[in-house]
């Protein structure tokens, strides 16, 4: 659907060619506009700093609905050190070359909202009961992290109002505490998760990838090879000699440091004791180098 907003009175703002709104009001008002009994919307939440892993969201958005909107924002209630939130990078217009060299332009509605139109008088983060996914690994180490994302993914599908919502697994925690919120809140979209997109030497993509060195962001494919040989172990190894042989691999490794390694059954994220043949269960790795961290996750069965 060829997106045409201009006629109304509460216009976008005009940043590389890419019509941005930046209010509740203007961005409604086109939705508005453009909706019909048979349309879908599709939703792409980001906190900027686009990467080919952003970017397959948004393809997949764009081929699955009529019109596609992509939130561009930094959520203060989900960082745990005000230092890391005061220096998360923030550059609008590079995000929106990105977008741009997709195509499929007249698709796409870019939402970049102020602190003020998201959260109002009261930046806070609202208290739910995710039933115990948000207290495992993630949360272990980035208490009420969860809350906040619970918090504003509910105040950006309220304003949006999308039939779909598209998530990456590389966060795949968060794709199950999301999963979680749409059923509390009884939200009516559809949760779309998307498959990790990578570098060439498996490296989940992410926006903090342009912070290592070459030969760090070449050392880091380390990773997803410990989760690649894990799999391969899954079958015919007790768990307690997986986690051990991870623990073994990082152990002596001088530049990066392993924070934590889990094996979890899927829906739950409960730490796997023993396997049982009718479930699903990952491999979740978080690890530093130097201040940088670095989350990935591969399915096992």
């Amino acid at each position: 659907m060829q997106i045409n907003c201009n006629s109304l009175s509460l216009q976008p703002i005009i940043v590389n060619s890419m019509k941005v709104f930046t209010t509740n009001q203007s961005l409604q008002a086109c939705l508005a506009s453009l909706k019909t009994p048979a349309s879908s919307l599709g939703f792409v939440p980001t906190m900027g700093a686009l990467h080919q892993g952003h970017l397959s969201l948004i393809k997949r958005a764009i081929k699955e609905n009529e019109t596609v909107v992509v939130s561009i924002f930094v959520n203060p209630t989900q960082f745990n050190n005000a230092r890391d939130l005061e220096t998360y990078p923030r550059d609008l217009k590079q995000d929106l070359k990105r977008i741009e060299s997709i195509g499929s332009l007249g698709e796409i509605i870019v939402y970049a909202p102020s602190e003020a139109a998201v959260y109002g008088n009261s930046v806070t983060k609202e208290a739910f009961d995710f039933g115990g996914l948000e207290l495992q690994m993630e949360g272990k180490f980035r208490p009420g992290h969860f809350q906040g994302v619970g918090t504003v993914v509910q105040k950006l599908l309220d304003i949006v109002g999308p039939t779909q919502a598209y998530f990456g697994e590389k966060d795949f925690q968060q794709l199950q505490i999301i999963k979680k919120l749409v059923k509390i809140t009884k939200t009516n979209v559809k949760i779309i998760a998307c498959s990790i997109e990578r570098e060439p030497n498996g490296l989940a993509m992410s926006s903090r990838n342009t912070r290592l060195t070459t030969a760090e962001r070449f050392h880091a494919s380390k990773i997803y090879g410990v989760l690649r040989t894990t799999k391969g172990k899954f079958s015919d190894t007790p768990l307690d000699e997986i986690t051990q042989w991870v623990a073994d691999q990082f152990e002596k490794d001088a530049i990066i440091n392993l924070e934590y390694f889990e094996i979890s059954e899927q829906l739950t994220l409960q730490p796997a004791n023993k396997i049982e043949p009718q479930k699903k269960y990952r491999a979740f790795i978080s690890a530093y180098i130097r201040n940088i961290r670095l989350i990935d996750n591969i399915a096992l069965n």
